[in-house]
């Protein structure tokens, strides 16, 4: 059974005993011994299928390129094996921290992977680069690493159901920085006073505005979750050191909850496993079928179904007005309600693109398909008819699809809406989608060949054949793998890629 932690703010005069904190629950959560589910296994196997396949397919841009540069730039530190780093030859390894952040650039930069939507919003895989990280660090293997992922999708799943991040204009990677120390921490086996530290410290550190998501989109929004899963290594460093956090960090009169969330009259219940609960959070999760922001994956399956249905309502000509009833967030955060110019600009940024529905509707309806490169192309956003047909988007709240987006059925919850779209001859096409087709309740839910045969499609451009088959091995053994195959579980580019990819010069 679940257990519900009920979370308010504490005076300093009150006292609040540590064993009662969220992150001391948190910590609790993560020294369960409790065993790892066959469906929770086969799930984290084709996570990191999931991440390496996006990873792959950002070897060479340079946001990625600048982090993998950063951390080759730093040397293996004496506590260990290293860590490799998506991309380099095995031996080639560097701190575990700056493999944490280098590989969590790479995984987030296409926004790809894995996401799950509550009160706030995540991307659970962030986890899996400082979790592996430390694993290949510090010899664990890979039953070690099982236990690790399942507790940081646990926890950041749990954090996501209850307490919204956004609403107060705070990024979601807040709650990144904690799953991820507990997962470390239930990896290496630590105390619950340790975990706990180190929970706390992850919090503090992983704060920041989402003025990362707004607006003209800078190349930050890829490393922002990399800074968390780094900053969540060096908080296990500094507490396995002793040292110790700001506590209450989160029920504290000058904590998060009080200053930055819904301040000093706020409450959240936080839902927990309960002690010998197994860990399924990530059982709620779903990944991607498109690079796009997750609320557009839907949007994309009707659009690419309307346009090659009627061929017609490709022509900017035949197009009165097109308008996407949907939910609060999608309106608001990557829909004309964000009320952001650079939604509607053909010169803006991939990362501001991919926040933008109405240019992603517009593209997946004329081209019928979604492509993680050439539909972000320059070219491609300022073809003149794509242009004109995408100024004739705009989306709408719709009080029905916002209940359904926060429903906690899984059976009703949606991340679509409806279409309705005014021909210039007065008619109108009206459809609608509730989930993507790769949902669990979609029309082709995501498996494990599907997952496989996204890894190899974007793969196969900068990695060998043998390098393909070597790593879906390794992965899809991961239960058995032993410490030193564990430290294997990267993918090496092909010769010569990472040497045409840009290599900028920074101080280190």
């Amino acid at each position: 059974m679940t257990v519900t932690h009920h979370v308010r703010v504490y005076k300093s005069a009150e006292d609040l005993p540590r064993d009662q904190q969220l992150a001391w629950k948190i910590a609790e959560v993560a020294t369960d011994p409790v065993e790892v589910e066959p469906a929770v296994v086969d799930m984290i196997i084709n996570r990191i299928i999931d991440n390496a396949a996006v990873a792959a397919a950002s070897l060479t841009r340079r946001p990625v390129s600048a982090a993998r540069a950063q951390a080759m730039d730093h040397p293996v530190s004496r506590g260990g094996e290293g860590a490799t780093v998506f991309g380099c030859v095995l031996q080639d390894r560097t701190s575990p921290e700056w493999a944490a952040w280098a590989n969590g650039v790479a995984v987030r930069e296409l926004d790809y992977h894995d996401t799950f939507l509550a009160a706030e919003y995540s991307h659970p895989g962030d986890n899996i680069p400082p979790i592996l990280a430390v694993a290949q660090h510090a010899g664990k293997d890979g039953a070690a690493l099982i236990r690790g992922l399942a507790t940081g999708y646990e926890i950041q799943v749990d954090l996501v159901r209850a307490i919204s991040l956004h609403k107060h204009k705070i990024d979601h990677v807040a709650h990144l920085g904690p799953s991820a120390a507990a997962g470390i921490g239930t990896l290496l086996g630590l105390p619950t006073e340790t975990i706990y530290q180190a929970v706390g410290q992850a919090l503090h550190t992983t704060t920041a505005t989402r003025q990362s998501r707004k607006g003209e989109i800078s190349t930050w929004k890829a490393h922002a979750p990399a800074f968390a899963g780094k900053m969540a290594v060096e908080a296990v460093d500094r507490a396995l050191r002793g040292e110790t956090s700001p506590s209450p960090i989160y029920e504290g009169e000058d904590g998060v909850i009080a200053w930055l969330l819904d301040g000093p009259d706020a409450a959240y219940d936080v839902p927990l496993p309960a002690p010998g609960e197994p860990k399924r959070g990530i059982l709620d999760t779903y990944t991607k079928e498109h690079s796009a922001e997750y609320q557009a994956q839907a949007w994309i399956d009707l659009a690419r179904k309307l346009g090659n249905e009627n061929p017609s309502l490709r022509d900017p000509a035949n197009i009165a007005s097109v308008v996407l009833h949907t939910s609060h967030h999608t309106h608001y955060v990557i829909g004309s309600g964000a009320n952001d110019p650079q939604k509607y600009d053909p010169t803006a940024s991939r990362e501001t693109l991919d926040h933008s529905i109405p240019y992603i509707f517009t593209v997946a309806l004329q081209d019928g398909a979604w492509h993680h490169v050439d539909s972000y192309a320059p070219e491609r956003a300022a073809r003149p008819d794509t242009v004109a047909l995408w100024n004739k988007v705009t989306t709408a709240e719709d009080a029905e699809w916002t209940r359904r987006y926060h429903s906690e059925d899984p059976n009703e919850k949606a991340f679509g809406g409806r279409v309705e779209i005014t021909l210039t001859d007065g008619s109108t096409i009206v459809d609608e989608i509730a989930v993507a087709d790769a949902h669990p309740l979609g029309a082709r839910p995501f498996a494990r060949a599907d997952y496989v045969r996204k890894f190899r499609l974007l793969a196969e451009p900068v990695l060998d054949a043998d390098e393909i088959e070597r790593f879906l091995d390794l992965a899809q053994r991961l239960p058995e793998l032993s410490a030193d195959e564990v430290l294997q579980l990267s993918i090496v580019a092909k010769p010569g890629v990472l040497d045409a990819a840009p290599s900028p010069r920074g101080l280190f």
